[in-house]
């Protein structure tokens, strides 16, 4: 079996980097990953403006118990008058600075009455103002190169004017699963049946991370389906997740079928549980990776060994999130001689930090542990770990976005 640190590495790098572009606009942006560095063009602020609705004065004009006439009101969007000597002016949050004031009162600090303002408490030169630049400066960088546009950076990109961004287009993935067991969510079964859910969850994994799941096939246990699904997949793809048929039964024909397309496996098997029947080659230049069957097994590969090429295959410029250590909390001793993934759910302690409770049922086959879970914690192969030990944790919310 391939080591867990190496299959990881081997996987990510599975494929090449994108080089395809596109021009989208930026809602059709979201979820995409950009192309080129990017530079602001503008100041953020523009120009001076307040950060407080009050008033604006020159802090030298501040006298103890004087009053200060009102010379103009500045709503947001409007242009004022140069700031007369002696005055103050009205103003609101995002307010332009009148030229010579410096200085914002915000209006909890002042009475006004006959168009005249006291102020309650001295103010500090300078406060409550929002200085031109104080964001971005023009000609800073903005967004870096392999950056996915989320609704942060849409909000970056529009302040400066930006509507349109150049992209590298959505991951095409293409999903195959197999069983003669399996059927559909909605449609009658018998038995002896059970219900597909590793089609569904695959197909919300990859579009949670921004892909597209192009198709989502289901083949039975039969070479010729499984060969016609492949072809179509590496037709229209850019990658290929299967699930299910690799492992070692008589009706795991993945491997085979794979080798009839001149696809011999460049990896099989990862000292990981769950798990291990993990196997990656590629049909036409396509990586096609094979997940194990059991859905809480695929889901774990997914999220630690899938996701990184993925990101590799969008452009992205950082491909493993990051893995904290974090403390364990578990009933019984782990250890295992495969590096094992428990699912955990991570919950604040008395210092705020988080710890890390394992689920009671860390069976392959529990799949409401998923729902239930944060994350994964990761034992070490050959090691016991007690409760209260530090175990690396892969939170869900990186590892899966």
């Amino acid at each position: 079996m391939l080591e867990f640190d190496d299959a990881q590495t081997r996987l990510a790098n599975g494929a090449p980097r994108p080089e395809a572009t596109m021009e989208a606009a930026l809602r059709d942006a979201v979820g995409l990953v950009l192309a080129h560095d990017l530079t602001a063009t503008l100041d953020l602020p523009p120009a001076d403006n307040s950060a407080m609705d009050g008033y604006a004065l020159r802090h030298a004009d501040y006298r103890e118990g004087a009053a200060l006439p009102i010379d103009q009101i500045v709503y947001a969007g409007h242009a004022p008058q140069p700031l007369r000597a002696g005055h103050a002016a009205r103003l609101f949050t995002g307010s332009l600075m009148p030229a010579g004031a410096d200085t914002v009162v915000m209006q909890e600090d002042t009475r006004e009455a006959d168009g005249k303002l006291d102020i309650t408490r001295a103010p500090r030169e300078g406060q409550h103002v929002r200085r031109r630049g104080e964001d971005t400066r023009a000609g800073s960088p903005l967004l870096a190169a392999g950056t996915r546009i989320g609704p942060a950076q849409v909000a970056l990109l529009a302040s400066q004017g930006i509507a349109r961004v150049t992209v590298h287009p959505a991951v095409r993935v293409g999903i195959l699963t197999t069983g003669d067991e399996l059927v559909a969510p909605g449609e009658p079964r018998d038995t002896h049946q059970i219900y597909n859910s590793n089609g569904p969850m695959m197909a919300a994994l990859v579009e949670g991370m921004g892909a597209r799941a192009t198709h989502v096939l289901h083949a039975q246990d039969n070479e010729a389906a499984l060969k016609s699904a492949f072809q179509t997949l590496a037709r229209d793809c850019d990658l290929i997740l299967s699930i299910g048929g690799v492992s070692v039964g008589d009706k795991d024909l993945v491997k085979p079928v794979l080798e009839s397309l001149g696809a011999p496996l460049d990896l099989w098997r990862v000292r990981m549980k769950p798990g291990k029947p993990v196997a990656m080659a590629h049909v036409d230049g396509k990586p096609v990776v094979c997940l194990p069957g059991n859905p809480v097994s695929a889901f774990a590969v997914f999220a630690v060994l899938v996701s990184p090429l993925v990101r590799r295959m969008q452009g992205r410029r950082e491909l493993f999130p990051q893995v904290s250590m974090l403390t364990l909390r578990t009933d019984v001793p782990r250890q295992d001689s495969r590096e094992e993934f428990l699912r955990v759910r991570r919950e604040l302690d008395n210092g705020g930090v988080g710890e890390l409770h394992a689920y009671d049922r860390q069976g392959s086959g529990v799949l409401s542990s998923l729902p239930w879970a944060t994350g994964l914690a990761r034992i070490p192969a050959g090691h016991t770990v007690y409760d209260g030990e530090k175990v690396a944790y892969y939170d869900f919310k990186h590892w899966l976005g």
